[in-house]
Order: structure tokens, then C-alpha cells, then sequence
């Protein structure tokens, strides 16, 4: 009988993406592999995409943590990209070290993924050495994101910031615009494009469209986090209709 493993997510209190993108992931992975899963999420307070609500929203991560532990998750993602990388650079491991001692305390233990981690660590398993993004932030966040991803050795050839402060505006957003959203994007010597480095803002209907139109690996923070919690698990890391993160043809490198 297959083995049935317990994805645990920390989200946002308004994301309304991460558990409907991860879900259809790793439940379209289950017509090719023989693996099954449950989702189980605790929640974090946060409306408005601002610095000050990210950096009071992560406080809760802690907590929500302890929570999942209770369920005793295989796994535990976090899932919201720019509350890691808006808390300055290499925050991620910071992060990861902090949640995955709470859920020791709580006397359980699992791997933890952050989408910022996540991001960082597959751009890096693809020799990824420039990317232009797409984020749903106002400006001055996403040159933090810039920033972020700058300093851990990749470089962004550029970036769009599409300016929507209100988290539930950025999931209610049709994921098909961003197939023409790209055309304004400089693509000049990159390797890859993040399409959307925001678990929030859906992007999975259009990522097969967008990788075929563009002819360039395409990833986004949610599908980084798939592959990376599906490697943490010991587990192949492919689906279907996911595009190059979690294609077959996307080898894990030795």
C-alpha cells in the first residue's frame, strides 16, 4: 500500500494560493508515483503586504509551528517568500533553524522548507547564474526580493513589481495575465524566469504556456517549494503541469 505523508504549510491568514497550488501539485504527482497526501495548515495574521505586518506575521511562525507538530506532520513548508526575504539576507536559514527547534520542543521533528529557501536552493541545483522575476509587490519590496536573491550569487537581469498591497487582490488575480505580463520583462542573458517569486499570486494555470512561449526554464516560488519538500522527503521530485521544477527531464545534479 502506498505510503500516505502528512504536508504540513504555515500561510498567511488571507493567502488563499499556497494550499490550492501545492494540493494540485503533488495531487497530479500521485497519477505518476504511487505516493499520497494530506495538507494540514496553521495560520499567520497579515492582511496587508507591508514590511511592518511581514515582520509581526512572522513573530506568529513560532506558534504555528508548535501547532502542526501536534499533527505530526512529515513536513512543514512557509509559505510566504517575501516575510523571509524582507527580513534581510540569508533570513531563510534563520527561519528554518528557529521553526524547526519549536517543533523539537513540541517533541516532534521534521524537515522545514521556507519558499525563500526554497527558491534560492533550486535556482542553484539548475546552475541558474541570472533570472528575471515577476512579484506582485510594491517597488520597495521587490528590490528587497532583488536584493536577496542578488546576494545569494544570482544575478537579476530584471524585474517587474506589479504593486498590489492587498494579499487577498494578489490571489484573486487572473494567473493567465501573467502569460503577457512577461513581454515586458528583459530576458537578456538570463537562464531562467521565476514567473511568480510569491506563493501568493497564483501562477500554475499559466506556467506551461509561459515556458513554452518564452523557450526558457520557468519556476515559480510555490513550484520550488514543492520540488524542495518532495527532496526533503526522500521522494522523486516530479509532477505534471508544473513546468521545469518539477519536469522530468529537470535532473537533480550530483
Amino acid at each position: 500500500m502506498p505510503k500516505t505523508y502528512r504536508i504540513g504549510q504555515i500561510v498567511p491568514s488571507s493567502n488563499t494560493t499556497m494550499e490550492t497550488e501545492v494540493p494540485r501539485m503533488l495531487l497530479a504527482r500521485q497519477t505518476i508515483r504511487p505516493e499520497q497526501f494530506t495538507f494540514h495548515s496553521s495560520r499567520m495574521a497579515m492582511k496587508h503586504v507591508t514590511k511592518e505586518e511581514l515582520a509581526a506575521m512572522d513573530a506568529q511562525s513560532v506558534g504555528c509551528a508548535r501547532q502542526l507538530a501536534d499533527a505530526e506532520v512529515d513536513i512543514i513548508g512557509y509559505a510566504c517568500l517575501v516575510a523571509i526575504m524582507s527580513a534581510g539576507r540569508g533570513y531563510h536559514c534563520v527561519s528554518e533553524e528557529t521553526l524547526g527547534k519549536a517543533v523539537r520542543d513540541a517533541g516532534h521533528a521534521c524537515p522545514i522548507v521556507t519558499s525563500a529557501g526554497a527558491l534560492v536552493q533550486v535556482l542553484r541545483e539548475m546552475r541558474a547564474r541570472k533570472v528575471s522575476i515577476v512579484t506582485p509587490y510594491m517597488r520597495p519590496l521587490t528590490d528587497l526580493v532583488v536584493d536577496y536573491i542578488v546576494h545569494e550569487g544570482i544575478a537579476v537581469q530584471d524585474s517587474i513589481a506589479l504593486e498590489i498591497p492587498d494579499n487577498l487582490a494578489v490571489g484573486r488575480r487572473d494567473p493567465l495575465a501573467l502569460i503577457n505580463d512577461v513581454d515586458a520583462l528583459d530576458l537578456t542573458g538570463v537562464d531562467a524566469v521565476v514567473l511568480s517569486a510569491c506563493v501568493q499570486m497564483p501562477s500554475l494555470p499559466a506556467i506551461e504556456a509561459v515556458q513554452d512561449k518564452l523557450g526558457l526554464p520557468v519556476l515559480t516560488a510555490a513550484t520550488s517549494t514543492t520540488r524542495v519538500m518532495l527532496q526533503q522527503l526522500g521522494l522523486e521530485p516530479v509532477s505534471t503541469g508544473s513546468g521545469f521544477a518539477l519536469s522530468e527531464r529537470f535532473q537533480p545534479l550530483h
